[in-house]
């Protein structure tokens, strides 16, 4: 969208976290603002139509009609922790928020690079963005004492952990269709 961009492209005005979607980490998307890419949003529409806020979160107007149904089904992305994802940049801090989804993105490539037998991109993604970040390092930390395994049973392990994992915290791994 002409005239549509931002500073911080890792964190989308609607809260969904960029950095850790498919379509980033495999170069088809800059994230919301950041150049040629899906900018056809009517989010990035409203917010350069009421001055350009940073997130959705900052207007007056959150959450306002836009929202309604946008997390009853996922994108490329799970649109789950879309809100609390905000309320915790609020809480804090955004460097601090985007600190930890850089660390998480480390660890989403080292799965990627280590642990994908060509099948798990989507499995891996979800995990970083639906994950706490300790629970994350702390599978990491399990995976690496298996690196004698080969590839195909790395990325078995792997998926069966986080899978394992995300059960602990009653997190579905799959992303949702809209109905």
């Amino acid at each position: 969208m002409k005239g549509f961009t931002r500073e911080y492209t890792q964190f989308s005005l609607c809260g969904l976290n960029c950095l850790l979607c498919p379509m980033q980490v495999g170069g088809y998307c800059p994230g919301c603002g950041g150049g040629p890419g899906n900018q056809s949003c009517t989010i990035a529409r409203c917010s350069l139509d009421r001055g350009g806020y940073a997130f959705c979160s900052q207007c007056l107007s959150y959450p306002c009609s836009r929202y309604e149904d946008f997390d009853s089904g996922d994108s490329f992305v799970p649109h789950s922790r879309r809100a609390a994802d905000l309320a915790r940049v609020g809480k804090v801090g955004l460097e601090s928020y985007l600190s930890e989804l850089q660390t998480k993105r480390e660890i989403l490539d080292k799965l990627l690079a280590d642990y994908n037998d060509g099948r798990r991109k989507a499995l891996y993604c979800a995990a970083a963005y639906l994950l706490p970040l300790e629970d994350l390092q702390a599978a990491m930390t399990q995976l690496e004492s298996r690196q004698e395994l080969s590839l195909k049973e790395r990325a078995s392990a792997a998926a069966k952990l986080l899978q394992e994992t995300a059960g602990k915290r009653d997190i579905s791994l799959k992303l949702n269709k809209k109905k």
